[in-house]
C-alpha cells in the first residue's frame, strides 16, 4: 500500500514540470500534429467542445440528418455534446463482454437518418473503426473517432482518429497530456479542416472569466498532481462520495447540462507544448509497464484484461479488467477502491441508468454495455504505482476469483 500520505491517481497523467510554466511559443498543435503524424490540429477547450464543433459543422453540412449513433457504455458528455448540438442520440449496444459496438446492432441502428457514428477508443485500447467505417458507408453517415482517452495511440501505424472522417483527443487531467481542459480535432479532408476551423471562429468566443478559471486550475494540476497532492485533491473527495453512497460524483461522472465554450489562451498552449516534448517518451514507459502487469494479470484465473488487438498500439492510462460478474467486482472495489492504490471504474453506468441524463438519452434496452458496466474495474497504470502496492491487488483478486 503507498504511504500513508499517498494516493495514487486513478489514470496515468504526465506530470508537468516547474519550466513547463514558463511563457513560450504556443505550437502545442504543430509539436502534437508532428509526434502523431496527422494532419494539422485543431485546438479547442475541451474534447467535449472538440466533438460539439464537429457535429455543428456536419450538421450544416447534411441538415436533413439528425441522428447521432453512439455506444451505449461512454462518457455522460458525449450525450450532452449531442444534445447541444441540436441532435438526438441513438445508442448502440456492446459486443458481449466488450467494449466495441456490437456490429450487428450498429447495422439496425444506422438508417438514413443518421449523421454521424462515434466508434470509441475506450481507456486507450483501439477500437475497431473499419467496421464502423464500413457499417456507416452504407447510409452514407459521417463517422467521428472518439479518441478523448487515446492521444498517442496507433492502428496499423497510422494515428487513431484518421480512419473515420474526424477524430477528436481529450488534454483533460488524466488523459496523458492535459492543460487541465483542452480538446484536439483532426480530420483527413482538407475542406472540412477548413469548414472546422472557421466554425470554430464563428461559435466559439473569447471568454477571458474562463481562460483564467482554466489557469488557475492548470497551476493547482502542476502543483498536486503528485501522490501527496492528490491525496486531498482526488483521495479526500474520493472518500467522501463513497461514504454518500454516490459512485457517480466519486468518479467524476456528473456534468452540469451546457458544455462551456472559450478559446484557450497563449499560455496554456504553451505549458502544454513544454510538456508534449516529453510525451512520446512517458507512453513508452508506460507501455513496457502495462505489458509486464497485463502479464501477471493474465495468470488470475476468472480475470480478463484488455490488450491491444493485432496491429494496434494503444494507450495505458489504466489497466481495464472485466471480472466474472458483478458479485464479485463490487467485493473487489469494496476490498480497494479506497485503499489509495488507484483501482476505480471508468464510468459508473451504461448511459440509460444516468438519471441526470433522463431527457437527453433514448430508454433503449441496451443489456450488454449495462453488464460491461457492471462487470468492469480499471487499475491505474501511473508510475507512481509500486511493484508491492501492485502485487497487492492481484492477490486481492486472486482471492476473490478463486
Amino acid at each position: 500500500m503507498p504511504p500513508r500520505h499517498h494516493e495514487i491517481p486513478p489514470t496515468a497523467g504526465l506530470p508537468l514540470h516547474a519550466l513547463d510554466l514558463l511563457p513560450g511559443p504556443a505550437t502545442l498543435t504543430e509539436r502534437l500534429a508532428a509526434q502523431l503524424g496527422t494532419p494539422p490540429l485543431q485546438l479547442e477547450c475541451s474534447g467535449s467542445a472538440a466533438l460539439w464543433l464537429a457535429l455543428r459543422v456536419l450538421r450544416e453540412r447534411r441538415p436533413e440528418r439528425q441522428v447521432v449513433v453512439a455506444p451505449a457504455f461512454t462518457c455522460p458528455l458525449v450525450a450532452i455534446a449531442v444534445e447541444q448540438a441540436g441532435l438526438q442520440l441513438r445508442l448502440c449496444d456492446l459486443r458481449p463482454g466488450h467494449y466495441d459496438m456490437d456490429p450487428q446492432a450498429l447495422a439496425l441502428a444506422c438508417r438514413e437518418d443518421t449523421l454521424a457514428v462515434l466508434p470509441t477508443h475506450l481507456a486507450g485500447r483501439v477500437a475497431d473503426v473499419d467496421t464502423a467505417v464500413a457499417i456507416a458507408a452504407r447510409v452514407g453517415a459521417y463517422v467521428i473517432e472518439d479518441a478523448a482517452q487515446a492521444l498517442g495511440a496507433s492502428d496499423r501505424g497510422t494515428s487513431v482518429g484518421l480512419r473515420g472522417d474526424l477524430g477528436f483527443f481529450s488534454l483533460a487531467v488524466g488523459k496523458g497530456l492535459s492543460i487541465y481542459e483542452g480538446g484536439l480535432l483532426l480530420a483527413r479532408d482538407a475542406q472540412l479542416r477548413e469548414a472546422l476551423r472557421q466554425a470554430s471562429a464563428r461559435l466559439v468566443p473569447h471568454r477571458i472569466d474562463w481562460e483564467l478559471r482554466r489557469s488557475i486550475e492548470l497551476l493547482g494540476l502542476a502543483a498536486l498532481y503528485r501522490p501527496q497532492g492528490l491525496l486531498w485533491a482526488y483521495g479526500k473527495p474520493l472518500r467522501r462520495a463513497l461514504r454518500r453512497y454516490d459512485a457517480v460524483s466519486a468518479v467524476g461522472d456528473q456534468f452540469g447540462p451546457r458544455i462551456p465554450r472559450h478559446r484557450v489562451g497563449r499560455w496554456r498552449q504553451a505549458v502544454g507544448a513544454h510538456a508534449a516534448a516529453r510525451l512520446p517518451g512517458f507512453l513508452d514507459t508506460l507501455r513496457m509497464q502495462a505489458q509486464a502487469r497485463v502479464a501477471r494479470l493474465r495468470r488470475i484465473e476468472g480475470l480478463h484484461v484488455f490488450d491491444d488487438a493485432p496491429g494496434a498500439r494503444g494507450t495505458w492510462p489504466v489497466l481495464l479488467l472485466r471480472l466474472p460478474d458483478e458479485r464479485r467486482r463490487d467485493a473487489a472495489l469494496a476490498q480497494l477502491w479506497t485503499t489509495r492504490m488507484g483501482v476505480s471504474r471508468l464510468f459508473i453506468h451504461a448511459l440509460p441508468d444516468y438519471a441526470y441524463l433522463a431527457d437527453r438519452v433514448p430508454r433503449q434496452s441496451t443489456p450488454h454495455a449495462r453488464d460491461f458496466a457492471a462487470r468492469t474495474l480499471t487499475l491505474s497504470n501511473s508510475p507512481w504505482l509500486d511493484g508491492d502496492s501492485f502485487e497487492t491487488i492481484c492477490r486481492t483478486l486472486e482471492a476473490l476469483l478463486r
